[in-house]
């Protein structure tokens, strides 16, 4: 059985129990995207925004699918220990695909880390929302499925086909939100029989970013896992930005070798609107991010930046598409990679400067450490210009630590160990200063001392990884 015949063997024969246990308007599209999926199937390597990484071969398992939506026992406050001192944040769970609702009834118990959950739903401002896409019928009709396209993209159809709920997080125009938003995304397999053995899982997760003009709002995203099992998350995310609105969107995986995550992000921005976008790669299994972003109004500014530590047999592959549809918007990229063992990366980068999209200024430049000859790195960056008024550049290095730098160190008496040490932090950090969110930037710090030390493991950060 080919690698997509069993997910659509799986809808025709489950398709009302998805239906029943979804909302009208994420059902509205759900057929639509099925015959995408069943047109598309999962694109082989000779595609060209995934001839790194085999979707095939990671959709091929069989992997168990929580249709019936059933609850998943686990207490996030007991599976998760937010490790970022004076974050500050909001506090959100998801389990698997599924918003988390029970902090009101678990805020009442003496618990041990009433700190952690006196984040938990705090007070927003007048009109913001964050919530599960059911509960917003209205928002999730107008917006849900625009941006991520099902007709483009196999992996969004397959979704788009199987999510039932996801989260929504609404900024109404003008409003500021000054306290971030911090998601947790715990992975926890369900009991699969009555001795209670523990099934893989696939997860299906979505959500939906709207900013209404002028609107502010810095969001992170953590991916944990909760149990020692084979994951395989797909997501998506669609961000609306609006005229004169600021996103900052930071996304940090943690969780293990298990774990297959296929992330693809849409973002569309209004006039002078700006975006911060940042993907974090600490620990994984496979890992292939996408993003597409488009500059649907003058004046937009959008910062990206990536940083990955791999080593062992994972492997990260980020791919971006900029499109400059509108005269004078400027987009910069920066992504890094440090890989040892048999790490795999890669990343390919295309930005598209359309017809009319004058003055435009764009700057893209990935660079990478191989700290063994087993490592290897895929960089593809790519410009496609139509205008004749603009700045554009790119560029992309492969490489290993400076032996000049080296034996300077070891002069002055360092060791070996510690100058590779403090060389390879110097290259991640210049990434991790561009984020704006401080408690994060100083964890990520230490974090990543600890992780090329070898001290880390895991993120540190849970009880889980303790």
């Amino acid at each position: 059985m080919s690698s997509e015949q069993q997910y659509i063997e799986l809808y025709e024969q489950a398709r009302q129990v998805i239906f029943d246990h979804a909302p009208e308007s994420m059902n509205a599209v759900r057929d639509e995207a099925f015959e995408d999926f069943c047109r598309q199937g999962f694109p082989s390597k000779k595609v060209e925004r995934y001839k790194y990484t085999d979707i095939q071969k990671l959709f091929a398992p069989d992997y168990g699918v929580n249709l019936s939506r059933l609850q998943i026992p686990v207490d996030p406050y007991e599976a998760f220990r937010c490790d970022v001192p004076n974050l500050s944040t909001s506090l959100y769970f998801v389990v698997n695909d599924m918003f988390y609702k029970g902090g009101e009834e678990l805020s009442n118990k003496e618990l041990r880390n009433k700190e952690l959950r006196s984040n938990f739903h705090p007070s927003l401002p007048e009109g913001v929302i964050v919530g599960s896409l059911r509960d917003y019928p209205e928002l999730i009709s107008k917006y849900y499925a625009r941006l991520a396209k099902t007709s483009e993209d196999a992996v969004t159809a397959l979704n788009t086909m199987l999510a039932q709920d996801g989260m929504l997080v609404y900024v109404p125009k003008n409003v500021k939100v000054d306290r971030a938003i911090q998601v947790i995304n715990i992975l926890k397999a369900t009991p699969s029989n009555a001795q209670r053995q523990v099934a893989d899982l696939m997860v299906n997760r979505r959500v939906l970013i709207i900013l209404e003009e002028g609107a502010e709002i810095k969001m992170l995203f953590c991916d944990h896992a909760a149990d020692d099992r084979h994951f395989l998350t797909t997501q998506v995310i669609e961000a609306y930005v609006g005229n004169n609105a600021s996103l900052d969107l930071y996304c940090l995986e943690e969780t293990h070798h298990k774990n297959v995550r296929v992330s693809n992000v849409y973002i569309d921005q209004g006039r002078d609107s700006r975006v911060n976008h940042n993907v974090i790669t600490l620990h994984n299994g496979t890992t292939r991010n996408k993003l597409d972003l488009t500059f649907s109004g003058e004046g937009a500014e959008c910062q990206c930046f990536g940083c990955v530590i791999a080593d062992k047999q994972q492997h990260v592959d980020n791919n971006t598409l900029i499109t400059h549809k509108v005269p004078h918007c400027t987009s910069n990229e920066l992504y890094k990679y440090v890989l040892d063992d048999k790490a795999v990366g890669a990343f390919a980068g295309r930005v598209l400067v359309e017809h009319g999209a004058q003055k435009t200024v764009s700057q893209m430049t990935n660079q990478n450490l191989t700290a063994t000859k087993e490592a290897r790195m895929y960089t593809q960056p790519m410009l496609e210009i139509y205008a004749d008024d603009v700045k554009c550049a790119h560029g992309s290095t492969v490489g290993q630590l400076n032996d000049a730098a080296l034996f300077y160190m070891r002069q002055r008496g360092i060791s070996l160990q510690e100058a590779k040490l403090l060389l390879q932090n110097a290259f991640i950090n210049e990434v991790i200063d561009h984020m704006q969110l401080e408690p994060l930037r100083d964890r990520l710090h230490y974090l990543v001392e600890k992780r090329f030390r070898g001290e880390l493991n895991k993120c540190d950060g849970c009880k889980l990884c303790k």
